[in-house]
């Protein structure tokens, strides 16, 4: 959520920023409410005021013998548009916050200005696109071969877009998993057990909810929701809490399944394991002061992409444009790998920094000085990386003449020394 102080001291700066993530943005009814909801603050306290004089006159009066009958009166009346005066401030304020809290974040002035998202900027290339000497197959193919999918019985058990991986496969993305939390701890990130599932007001603290509550799954009966990412819940887990700037910066890892609903049509490009509705994902998070979160973004982008090159993958990092940013991100780099059957890059890992549109909304803060009053953290958030791509990457570029997978050289030691997949015999 915004700072609305800023908002209103700055607003036409405001609006033209906003406006280059959605141009549909105009926040003139926002601030007309604003103005709307602070007097009818100031004439709710009023007669407040007012009640309490009258409250304290009519005991004097009657001990000096005086009526005090016009003053009853007059009590009832200043109460009576009290309590019409707090209803009206209430739903001024419902309002409000219902419009204010479906504003994005604020792009840091360092993000280009476009709302077309192929003006994203390539600000890194690392390797170079695998070449092969025989006809490459797509990870549909190779895992057919291989036997290490079965997405058939992920229909038959679930629905489409959940995936059964199978001996070698899951093996191999087991290895995945337990090198990207061994790597993040060694990088100085806690690890962190979290459920899958979280309330509306950890929802509501990553930007998750209410305004993409339609994508999560979620359980009625207890109000739930099962998390679309460990963002969520990493975000939830200093809620309502003041933090000792000694403590600051504090960095977490932690896997999680993730569950998207991911409405919509997606092309034949898109099946297998590019776009699922449950994925695994390991995420990187950080809650630091305003001084020091670019340098922390920095440092995620950083470990993202050391883990890509261990693997020995092609990747490019981008900078978004701000139409293409998250609802609660003020700057974000995607790293993207590059995926021969789909002959184009994907999305592993995403960098942002939401600043304190979520440190706003969970009211998490910290004390700069043991006197000082508290102020809102930064939060950033990084995969760290997803995996069904990373696996989709893994398998395509390592693919051989014969059918067999070579496996990177940092996953062998997860594997108890395995140094290829190789089909069934007889396969």
């Amino acid at each position: 959520m915004l700072d609305m102080k800023w908002v209103r001291e700055h607003a036409a700066e405001t609006e033209e920023a906003l406006r280059s993530r959605d141009s549909s943005i105009n926040l003139a009814p926002l601030l007309d409410l604003d103005r709307k909801r602070r007097e009818a603050i100031t004439e709710a306290e009023r007669l407040k005021a007012e009640q309490n004089r009258l409250g304290k006159e009519i005991p004097a009066r009657k001990k000096a013998g005086e009526s005090v009958e016009p003053l009853l009166a007059e009590l009832s009346r200043i109460k009576e548009e009290q309590q019409a005066a707090l209803t009206h401030q209430r739903e001024l304020e419902d309002t409000f916050e219902e419009i204010a809290r479906a504003l994005p974040n604020i792009p840091h002035e360092s993000v280009p200005r476009s709302l077309d998202k192929r003006d994203n900027v390539v600000v890194r290339e690392h390797g170079a696109k695998p070449e092969f000497g025989f006809p490459f197959k797509n990870h549909l193919e190779i895992g057919e071969t291989l036997g290490i999918f079965d997405f058939e019985r992920g229909v038959k058990i679930a629905a489409s877009g959940f995936p059964v991986y199978v001996g070698d496969g899951c093996r191999l993305e087991r290895a995945l998993i337990n090198f990207l939390l061994d790597r993040n701890h060694a990088a100085g990130y806690k690890m962190i057990g979290l459920p899958y599932l979280v309330n509306r007001e950890t929802g509501y603290t990553s930007g998750q909810i209410p305004k993409f509550s339609e994508q999560m799954y979620h359980l009625a009966a207890d109000d739930l929701f099962i998390i679309p990412t460990a963002e969520i819940a990493l975000g939830g887990y200093h809620r309502e809490e003041i933090l000792p700037a000694s403590d600051l910066p504090l960095r977490y890892t932690a896997y999680t399944a993730c569950f998207r609903r991911e409405a919509g049509t997606y092309g034949a490009e898109e099946r297998g394991l590019v776009r699922t509705h449950q994925f695994n994902k390991v995420e990187i998070f950080s809650l630091t002061t305003p001084e020091t979160s670019y340098e922390e973004l920095e440092r995620i982008r950083g470990q993202a992409e050391h883990l890509v090159e261990e693997l020995g993958l092609h990747f490019r990092t981008t900078l978004l444009v701000t139409g293409d940013l998250g609802q609660g991100a003020a700057k974000t780099y995607d790293i993207e790998v590059w995926l021969p059957g789909q002959d184009r890059y994907y999305e592993v890992s995403s960098c942002s920094n939401c600043e304190a549109y979520q440190a706003r909304r969970g009211n998490i803060r910290y004390r700069p000085t043991a006197t000082s009053k508290p102020e809102f953290v930064h939060t950033l958030n990084g995969s760290a990386l997803a995996t069904s791509r990373l696996m989709i990457a893994i398998l395509e570029c390592n693919q051989r003449e014969d059918g067999s997978v070579r496996i990177p050289e940092a996953l062998r030691g997860y594997m108890g020394g395995q140094e290829a997949l190789a089909p069934p015999s007889g396969g």
